[in-house]
This record gives structure tokens, sequence and C-alpha cells, in this order.
């Protein structure tokens, strides 16, 4: 039972790293983003470089998170389990993709001199592949993700509260079909839609985070394996 406290705790702390992690990467890049001629201008270089340091830290945070509780999870659907670690993968590829061209602009702007506004337009590509990752990845692939596959783990397990795990159940779905939506034109990645489309799954994973760091995990629910075991180890018993 303290192993696994100790699992649910580290998986907890994880969680809430990686908002804490995405927040301020995000923040960060403010200036390169919203500015069309951030090449040309003064720059914020250190501040977008941090926000790539931040962002490399929720890359670890989160395959951490999967990492941490796949073992776990495993004992309740192997196979949603490993589309979990899976999806946390991807998501974190996606990133890490969005991070070099970041790293690229930044590059430009320090080796372009005084001919750097002769890049803005390959700039500005390169801040739409930002943008376009940060839509499939953690607009789309954390619904998968996050959302459906560790939502119904959770439910199943009976790990954390159910109602909680709904959230996840049905905010992944959503938050997916919102990025699909905003994928065609439907609505602008920022409008109130989308945010309102996300908001159940922010909610599921900070909750999770929450209760899993304060509270760890409920009883589980046993499984068929841990009862074969039991009725094993009675009959050597006897």
């Amino acid at each position: 039972m303290q192993t696994s406290n100790r699992t649910a705790r580290t998986a907890g702390i994880l969680f809430l790293l990686t908002f804490a992690s995405a927040i301020a990467g995000a923040a960060l890049y403010a200036p390169l983003l919203t500015d069309p001629n951030y090449l040309a201008g003064p720059g914020a270089d250190t501040r977008i470089l941090l926000g790539a340091v931040c962002e490399l830290a929720l890359i670890v945070t989160n395959i951490g998170t999967a990492v941490v509780l796949f073992p776990v999870l495993r004992r309740y659907s192997e196979t949603a389990a490993v589309g979990y670690v899976a999806a946390r993968i991807m998501e974190c590829a996606l990133i890490a993709f969005g991070i070099l061209s970041v790293l690229t602009v930044v590059t430009l702007r320090q080796t372009g001199g005084a001919d750097a506004g002769q890049y803005l337009p390959v700039a500005r590509a390169l801040v739409t592949v930002h943008d376009w990752t940060f839509l499939l990845g953690p607009g789309f692939v954390v619904g998968i993700g996050n959302g459906l596959l560790l939502g119904f783990l959770m439910y199943r397990s009976h790990l954390v509260p159910r109602p909680m795990a709904l959230f996840g159940l049905v905010g992944g779905p959503l938050m997916s079909l919102s990025g699909i939506a905003v994928l065609f034109g439907a609505y602008e990645q920022s409008s109130v839609p989308s945010a309102l489309a996300t908001l159940p799954e922010i909610i599921w994973e900070a909750s999770l985070g929450i209760y899993l760091t304060v509270v760890g995990f409920r009883r589980p629910r046993e499984t068929a394996a841990d009862l074969a075991a039991d009725v094993d180890s009675r009959q050597q018993a006897a």
C-alpha cells in the first residue's frame, strides 16, 4: 500500500508540473508568437529560450506520468495502458517539433543581423508550424490519451472517484473534436467555443493531479489476475 501511495503521489506531482511548465512556456513564448515582426525587432531571445526549457520540462513530466502509471494501469487493461503511453509519446514528439520551430526563429534573428527582415516570411511560417503542432499535440492527442484512455482506465479501476474520471471520458473526446473543428476552420483555437470544449479536460487533469498528490489511490478494484493469484495462494497454503 505504501508503494502504491508513493506511485500515486509521484504521478500527481508530475501532473501538476505539466501544468506549471506548459503555462510558463506559453507565457514566455508570447512575444515571438504574437508579434509578426519579431525577427526585425529588438527581440526577447532569452525569454524565448527559457520558454523552450519549460517545454522540455513539459516533455519530461508528460512522459513521466505515463511511465509511472503504466505498471498500475496495465492490470486493468494492458491495451489501453499501452495506448496511453503511446499517446503521451506522440504528444511529446509534436511538442518537440514545435520547440525546434521556435528555436529556429531565434537563430534566424540572431544570425540575420541587419538583413534579418528578409527572413520574415520564413519566421512566420515557422510560427505557423508551432501553432499546428500545438493544435495536433496538446489540442488533439491529449484528448485521446489523457482524456479518453486515462479516464477509462481510472474509471474502470476505481483508483480515483468515478465522477472525476467521467470528466476525462467526456472531456477528452470533446477536446479532440474541438481540435478537428479548429482544423476545418469552424472557429479559432483561442476562441470561446474552443475554451469551453477544453474546460472539462483541464478540470480532469488538474483534479487528478491534486487528488493523487493529496489523497493517493483509492482502494483499487480487484482484477481477474488478483483473484486468480489469491486462489492459487490459498490452494498452496492448504
